[in-house]
């Protein structure tokens, strides 16, 4: 049975324009573009299924039809952002009827995990006496298809704060009740994160495989070398 503190929900972010796709983007939503046959949307939906929680919700923009019509007929609530877009932190708030009050996972369907289930390596870490958002991060050199800079740096008990030596992998645990107190209706999860950082309440957890950015066009041959690799 679980705590009153344990994630029971996945919220996958599927509403993005997908702009650094180009082409690609141009008739389809980027989550239903396929990694080695699989949309990367159903290969989100695995890692979701595989913890069992009580409720999956995807929330949709852009071309949001095609995605209700990917997962009619599934276990999966869609959370529609109309008639503008409301980024990570702002989807995430809008979806909350839908996800509950307990601390939710999120997962980035545009990551591709090449090992264990990063979301069973969080609900095996999630201390929530001590933690606010657990964030699954990677070492830039297991972190393929990125550039830029490094997210967060993480001290001896795994406390984040904004600096070089962790890449963030789009998946995490975090507790949703700050939200309310963000005035804007669109903003980034950078907003609360900042927040959890100050109280000293957000936490980095190191995936211990190989992950890729399937953020440009460049990025699905990355990751399905990365699959072939690992043999996944």
């Amino acid at each position: 049975m679980s705590a009153p503190d344990d994630p029971r929900a996945v919220m996958l972010f599927a509403a993005g324009f997908g702009t650094r796709m180009g082409a690609l983007t141009a008739d389809r939503p980027k989550p239903l573009i396929e990694i080695s046959g699989r949309a990367m949307l159903d290969r989100a939906l695995d890692l979701a299924r595989a913890v069992a929680p009580d409720r999956i919700v995807v929330n949709t923009h852009y071309k949001a039809g095609m995605i209700a019509d990917h997962l009619a007929g599934q276990e999966v609530a869609l959370s529609p952002e109309t008639p503008d877009i409301l980024d990570t932190g702002g989807g995430l708030r809008a979806a909350l009827p839908l996800l509950g009050t307990a601390p939710v996972y999120t997962l980035n369907p545009d990551a591709i995990w090449a090992g264990p289930n990063p979301l069973a390596l969080l609900r095996d870490a999630w201390r929530p006496d001590e933690m606010d958002a657990l964030l699954l991060c990677l070492p830039p050199e297991r972190a393929h298809g990125r550039s830029g800079p490094d997210d967060f740096t993480a001290d001896a008990r795994g406390r984040i704060a904004r600096g070089p030596g962790l890449v963030y992998g789009g998946a995490q645990i975090i507790r949703t009740e700050a939200l309310a107190e963000i005035p804007e209706r669109a903003f980034s999860l950078n907003r609360l994160w900042d927040a959890m950082i100050a109280q000293g309440r957000a936490h980095a957890l190191t995936y211990p495989g190989q992950w890729c950015d399937v953020g440009h066009p460049g990025g699905i041959a990355l990751a399905e070398n990365l699959l072939e690799r690992a043999d996944v």
